[in-house]
């Protein structure tokens, strides 16, 4: 059993970071080699509580990681049998331990009355360790299904899908638009956040347990016509992602030179710290100012930093979140409303709070914006959302870069959902019955496409799903899990 008195005699210690001054000069990861000893301390801060709400698909993790197992696995030194109890439900742990918010750690029973257990950093700790002691095999399928499955799109929901499928013997094709693997993976997170060279090496695995991978290739395009995709695979896995980045062309000069939406802006950044050459969108020498106060704002926040910016400021039209949680509002285990503040934030600039953004202004270019202090109201019949200014004076930031970091509207319209006869539902995702199967027979679709944009951890969790249904629809059962049902929400949003 796990050590009872473990919370008692040890605080709670996050992964330790690297000076701001040194971080903020490269573009390597944020936080310094994790050592084995402080984390073997923080896993027996775990109580293998009676009722685990960390590793709950509601409460906590999607995936339903056996926490409680890992973690007295790793308390005891044992940490090739913690890599088997994580990887068996997880195929990327060392994604998720970067980039996952933790849901788990909000649900953790210890955070009722004291500081969670720090689950992220176990898991990043067992995760690497995985690879330093070559645990981490490839998984050849000894059986062949004589099945084809094409999954589109090279995100964690299909490279998940597509590891499942290709190690229950099926021959899976993965198809990516873009030059590189990865997706968001790739060019949507910074290489501060995670560095690539984690993907490429997962990328290398599943190459080797046999899943091809076609770059460069628009399916719905002269390469692919979807009809010549169908023809070739007996299921199609759509994981396209949720990336129609949320707009703002009702404010007054949207169209200015240097007004860009976020995921411009890191794309480019990204391509820079693969080697194609310098960034499009370069905040060297200029006042950015970053529309919006979630984890893609503090991405362009961190990026900015890097590239040089003069001045980094970001705004969110919401109040500034109380730091410890508020039961009232979102009790235990319930994903708390607190101030989350990431490691870019430690870097300089400013965060400004319960501001909304009245005009872009500038002649040739965008020189300034204009903010006015609101509260956000919801309308008690309608459940609208509305901003209402509280101050009869605007104040003018200046600004030569400036970036909408407000949220993703939904899938991209593409000639692939038209030719496969797939409208975008209210939200803009795609919708499916209970076998992940869409309104097309033998087409499914999971991740950010289904759900909307979300967490890394959801789209592993639902590739392992569709996963399961695609081998049940091949073969008419299926041994491989299946963490999350289409409908299921997270406790926090229902």
């Amino acid at each position: 059993m796990a050590d009872p008195e473990g919370f008692l005699r040890y605080p709670r210690a996050d992964i330790p970071k690297r000076p701001v001054a040194e971080r903020a000069a490269d573009w390597r990861e944020v936080y310094r080699p994790d050592d084995a000893d402080a984390v073997r301390e923080q896993a027996t801060r775990c109580m293998d509580c009676g009722i685990p709400f960390c590793h709950s698909g509601s409460a906590g993790c999607p995936l339903g990681n056996l926490i409680p197992e890992w973690n007295d696995l790793v308390r005891r030194g044992d940490w090739q049998a913690a890599s088997h109890r994580l990887h068996a439900t997880n195929n990327f742990p060392e994604f998720t331990g970067r980039l996952c918010p933790a849901p788990c750690e909000a649900a953790c029973v210890l955070s009722i009355s004291s500081e969670p257990v720090a689950i992220k950093r176990v898991e990043n700790a067992i995760a690497d360790m995985s690879w330093e002691k070559g645990v981490v095999a490839a998984r050849v399928s000894t059986v062949s299904s004589g099945r084809r499955v094409a999954v589109v799109g090279s995100g964690p929901a299909g490279l998940a899908a597509a590891q499942q499928l290709t190690r229950a013997g099926h021959e899976v094709t993965v198809y990516e638009r873009d030059d590189r693997l990865g997706g968001l993976l790739r060019y949507g997170i910074p290489e501060f956040k995670m560095e690539k060279r984690l993907l490429d090496r997962r990328l290398a695995q599943l190459r080797a347990e046999g899943t091809r991978f076609v770059t460069g290739c628009e399916v719905g395009g002269p390469s692919l016509p979807v009809s010549a995709l169908r023809a070739a695979h007996d299921a199609v896995v759509l994981a396209v992602g949720a990336l129609e980045g949320r707009d703002a062309p009702e404010i007054p000069g949207r169209s200015l030179p240097g007004v860009h939406l976020a995921m411009e802006h890191l794309v480019t950044a990204n391509r820079a710290c693969e080697g194609d050459g310098p960034a499009r969108i370069d905040a060297r020498g200029k006042h950015v100012v970053i529309i919006g106060g979630g984890d893609t704002g503090a991405d362009c926040y961190g990026t900015a930093v890097r590239q040089g910016a003069l001045s980094v400021t970001q705004l969110d039209q919401y109040p500034r979140p109380p730091q410890t949680r508020d039961d009232e509002r979102s009790p235990w285990p319930t994903w708390p409303w607190v101030l989350r503040t990431y490691p870019a934030h430690e870097e300089g600039g400013e965060r400004r709070f319960a501001v909304a953004v009245e005009e872009f202004a500038g002649t040739d270019a965008v020189s300034a914006v204009r903010v006015r202090e609101v509260r956000v109201r919801k309308d008690p019949v309608t459940g609208v959302r509305e901003v209402v200014p509280t101050s009869d004076t605007a104040h003018e930031l200046p600004a030569d870069l400036v970036l909408l970091a407000i949220g993703f509207t939904g899938v991209q319209p593409m000639p692939l959902l038209d030719d496969l006869n797939l409208t975008r539902t209210p939200r803009g995702t795609l919708s499916c019955g209970p076998d992940w199967q869409t309104t097309t027979p033998g087409v499914f679709v999971c991740g950010d496409a289904h759900r909307g944009a979300s967490l890394v951890v959801w789209a592993i969790a639902e590739g392992r799903s569709v996963a399961h249904a695609v081998d049940a629809y091949l073969t008419g059962s299926s041994d491989l899990p299946a963490p999350v049902h289409p409908t299921a929400l997270p406790l926090s949003v229902v």
